[in-house]
């Protein structure tokens, strides 16, 4: 099982998270094509480099809204409680408003929520990048609608509409999706301490809408005097993280760090491990569908195991009984998981004699498999290789490349079996 872990031992910001998916492995180039299809490009530019940080080499991003600086910067800028500045972290907090003054100064800093929507799903991005980027933004704006006491839709969001905020979560969403990993897991997230101002006064470290949005989730303050931890970070993680624990008990196979732009007394980085869990067995539930047939022309039952496994049956078999009477049979059963479950009925009855069927839930026990290649004399053979606790205990080969083979060199299927259990 492939897993992603979230060491936020300092946070995380949205630009500190593209830095760790960049630093991790996910190609730039292909981040930057397809955070492309926003059809929003001459809005932003985006700068990625190599750099260190306390000394520990990562990746550094900084997301630049053009034109940004014509209007005043401390309307979308927090500043910490001595009067230093925050420094730029690609999105700001969500938490503070423009003045009315400046309400339609630059249209990029106020879209709302359905804009921000129509802007995703009118792109050409996968579906799968559509769905995880306003699940996203969804967290965000149920927090600030929650926080300003306003419905969702009727809450303007300055900040969540800013563009660095819709690069932040959709290249989260473009990097989560390449990686495509079985599980997300997350430390305990470091929020940081202090007060910031904002054009509503001092507030306090975590600012409220990271705090409604980590609800639930395991969190820990006070390290620094300082926003560690951003709501498109909290948003970005609330929304893909299945389970929070600080223990790493997986096989860890990379390392990667994302650099935050503060200088801090901890070094400001978003450190995230891409590992396995070695699992010696799989165990899911699953449903047997079956039915006892005595009426039916048996030629058709080729038929219907086709139509079956297309609808979704993960196996499909008949057994020789005797009925009441004396009356030959099959029993035709049916290995599906649930939600195929209507899929299956559907087509018994509609494809067989049967009025009736029994069902009844199993617990199917697999074995952890992977797929290697093979050289052999007869060229390249892909192996289905099974492990139990970790393991290699069984390899067999593809059967339908197997019989690729025999057909094509004229020789026996079993010849070409023992070729290659001999190598």
């Amino acid at each position: 099982m492939k897993v992603l872990y979230y060491d936020c031992f300092c946070g995380i910001s949205g630009d500190m998270h593209i830095a760790a998916m960049l630093d991790l492995g996910v190609p730039q180039e292909y981040l930057l094509k397809e955070i492309s299809k926003l059809k929003i490009d001459s809005e932003y530019e985006i700068k990625i480099q190599k750099t260190i940080k306390k000394g520990i080499t990562g990746t550094r991003v900084d997301v630049i809204v053009k034109n940004e600086h014509d209007h005043d910067d401390n309307h979308h800028s927090h500043e910490s409680i001595n009067g230093d500045s925050h420094e730029h972290q690609s999105e700001h907090s969500h938490l503070h408003q423009h003045h009315e003054d400046n309400e339609h100064s630059m249209e990029h800093h106020h879209r709302g929520l359905k804009e921000i929507e129509d802007i995703i799903n009118s792109s050409y991005l996968s579906d799968n990048v559509k769905k995880l980027s306003i699940n996203t933004f969804m967290k965000v704006a149920e927090a600030e609608a929650k926080v300003h006491g306003k419905d969702l839709y009727e809450v303007h969001f300055h900040e969540v509409g800013a563009v660095d905020s819709i690069i932040d979560i959709v290249a989260s969403a473009i990097t989560l999706d390449y990686l495509k990993v079985d599980k997300i897991v997350a430390s305990s997230i470091q929020l940081g301490g202090g007060f910031v101002k904002c054009a509503h006064g001092i507030i306090p470290v975590p600012a409220p809408a990271t705090v409604e949005i980590l609800k639930g989730i395991p969190v820990k303050t006070g390290v620094v005097e300082f926003e560690t931890t951003t709501p498109t970070g909290a948003a970005i993680l609330a929304a893909n993280v299945q389970e929070y624990t600080d223990k790493i008990e997986f096989q860890i196979d990379k390392i990667a760090y994302g650099l935050g732009h503060r200088e801090l007394e901890i070094p400001n980085v978003l450190r995230v491990y891409l590992g396995r869990i070695q699992e010696s067995e799989k165990i899911e539930e699953q449903y047997i569908i079956e039915t006892n047939i005595d009426d039916m022309n048996p030629e058709f039952y080729e038929y219907i195991e086709e139509k079956l496994f297309s609808n979704g049956a993960l196996d499909v078999y008949k057994t020789a009984i005797i009925m009441k009477k004396g009356r030959p049979a099959i029993k035709l059963s049916v290995l599906v998981s649930a939600d195929k479950e209507e899929e299956i009925l559907k087509t018994i009855f509609n494809e067989t004699t049967s009025i009736g069927v029994r069902k009844y839930k199993v617990e199917k026990i697999m074995l952890d498999r992977d797929f290697s290649k093979k050289t052999t004399v007869y060229g390249e053979v892909t192996l289905k290789n099974s492990y139990y606790k970790g393991e290699l205990i069984k390899s067999k080969p593809e059967y339908e490349e197997c019989k690729i083979i025999a057909k094509e060199n004229s020789i026996p299927l079993k010849q070409v079996y023992e070729e290659i259990y001999r190598s």
